[in-house]
């Protein structure tokens, strides 16, 4: 079963058990799905590889509108958007933790050869490639950065 089935199985599960928070996830995620599929170009296909990606997005977004939330002091609304990533977060691959993705990027910078912060832009290539659904970008950037500049 691909993602976009299992979005829509849970959405039935969430409503029969009355989740309120995750219901409103569910059908989020669903919406966004379904627009990627009808986009341009899509042909009406959703791979798990995108579904991931707009799930990574989703996660993004809240957890920015969660930040802004507290910044304004409005606690119950970042609450909310907390809620929703964690339901977000059950559909991403597991994330690597630091140590893990630190070994990676380490290997990654081993087998392309760089050297200093000037091969920055060949390791990411490749390290957005082999870890993307496995950790946010930003943190491959700063751990890049920071083992090139060792």
């Amino acid at each position: 079963m691909n993602l976009f089935d299992t979005v829509s199985n849970d959405i039935k599960t969430a409503m029969l058990a009355k989740d309120k928070i995750r219901l409103e996830a569910l059908r989020g995620v669903k919406k966004e799905f379904l627009e990627a599929k009808t986009a341009k170009g899509a042909e009406g296909e959703l791979s798990d590889e995108m579904a991931v990606k707009i799930l990574q997005r989703m996660v993004k977004q809240r957890k920015d509108s969660a930040t802004i939330y507290t910044e304004q002091s409005r606690p119950e609304l970042a609450e909310k958007e907390l809620a929703e990533v964690a339901v977000l977060e059950d559909y991403l691959p597991k994330q690597l933790s630091p140590e893990e993705l630190e070994a990676q990027i380490q290997a990654i910078i081993t087998q392309t050869g760089a050297v200093s912060a000037k091969d920055m832009g060949k390791v990411m290539g490749v390290a957005t490639k082999a870890l993307a659904g496995k950790t946010e970008g930003r943190l491959i950037s700063e751990t890049v950065k920071r083992l090139l500049s060792e």
